[in-house]
């Protein structure tokens, strides 16, 4: 038994925000599994350092060169590729959860995060194309992304929601999903197939209002404003799936849409490194750990529930901000741009670094030809 597993105790549950070729070949993600990992997440920026910034996928890289390739084939076979193999490991933990654990997520190019019908369409091809029920299709909380995760929930799609740091934000997400049960269920569909998650982002909170908090005279308050921010979330989760109206959509199989930490690596070296994984221990949540932080959780973190402990706490710490003249809605939407920068960036980059390693076999290719006549 790990620490993961007492946490499953509690009903939360832990994934694994990391993936590349190595972890799939090597038997690393079974072991995980082993563990109590029940997830994988992916972003632009981790499949970046998998692919550019590492030689685990040279050899396929060579042989689609040979074969006429251009970039854009490249990257979506690789990504694809992996992500139909960490779905298949996953899947007796889709099975035996009965379809609430057990997903791979992978994203929407960053590119489309202001364009509601090209996420849609290229959602629809992603989820087609990798051909697993226990994948989810990564979509951007913009407002553009709104409707698009409505309409992908009516269609049978699973999504994670991804780059949400606002209660505002959450609540829409929230009500989309909702929405796109009931449209599903309207016209007579199954709506016991399709799930969702949440990703509410934590730790880039505090990383971007902590010096803000020493400049308006409260610094006592650092390292305790994202995690206020994710618990006034989960109160707020339980208000939203509550009440007649999803009573008849859990009637008919409906999941909760269960809220996700995500950014949960701690960025500063002021607090503990499981900080954001000790304080958010509750039911009906997912927790996504990147390597570092799942290597010391398993060392020495909490494993005691402590979601809904300080509630009072956290709409204190909040109030307190407003009352300082720190407006939180302003901060997180220049998060949210800064999350959409960021992976366009590495989603640009991973896509130069394909690109030069496509030109590198291509011009060995050439030369070999030329060699041989």
């Amino acid at each position: 038994m790990s620490r993961i597993h007492e946490l499953t105790k509690h009903g939360q549950s832990i994934w694994y925000d990391n993936i590349r070729r190595t972890m799939l070949v090597s038997g690393e993600l079974k072991n995980l599994i082993d563990f109590g990992v029940t997830g994988v997440t992916s972003n632009p920026t981790i499949f970046e350092k998998a692919i550019a910034g590492s030689s685990d996928y040279d050899a396929d890289l060579q042989r689609m060169v040979t074969q006429g390739f251009d970039t854009n084939s490249i990257y979506e076979t690789l990504i694809l590729d992996d992500i139909r193999s960490a779905a298949d490991v996953l899947r007796p933990v889709y099975d035996r959860t009965e379809k609430k654990d057990g997903y791979v997520s992978l994203e929407v190019r960053p590119t489309l995060a202001n364009d509601t019908a090209g996420t849609i369409e290229e959602a629809r091809s992603l989820f087609a194309a990798l051909g697993r029920p226990n994948v989810m299709i990564k979509v951007p909380a913009t407002l553009q992304g709104i409707p698009a995760i409505e309409t992908l929930i009516s269609e049978g799609i699973n999504v994670n929601v991804t780059l949400i740091f606002s209660l505002k934000q959450y609540e829409a997400v929230a009500e989309a999903y909702i929405a796109g049960l009931e449209k599903r269920a309207v016209s007579g569909e199954n709506i016991s197939n399709v799930a969702s998650v949440a990703s509410f982002f934590i730790s880039r909170v505090d990383s971007l209002i902590d010096p803000a908090l020493t400049q308006a005279g409260i610094p006592q308050l650092q390292g305790k404003i994202a995690i206020a921010n994710a618990k006034l979330a989960n109160a707020r989760f339980y208000e939203l799936f509550a009440g007649p109206g999803w009573e008849k959509l859990a009637e008919r199989g409906a999941q909760v849409q269960r809220p996700l930490w995500a950014s949960t690596g701690t960025k500063s070296p002021a607090y503990p490194d499981t900080l954001y994984v000790d304080a958010l221990i509750g039911p009906d949540t997912v927790n996504t750990l990147p390597p570092v932080t799942l290597e010391a959780y398993l060392d020495h973190g909490n494993t005691e529930e402590s979601l809904t402990a300080g509630f009072e706490d956290a709409v204190q710490y909040l109030a307190r901000l407003a009352d300082a003249g720190i407006v939180l809605d302003e901060i997180t939407q220049q998060l949210l741009e800064d999350g959409l920068s960021a992976f366009k960036k590495s989603f640009e980059t991973l896509l130069t670094g394909i690109a030069e390693k496509r030109d590198f076999y291509e011009n060995r290719k050439r030369v070999g030809e030329e060699d041989v006549r």
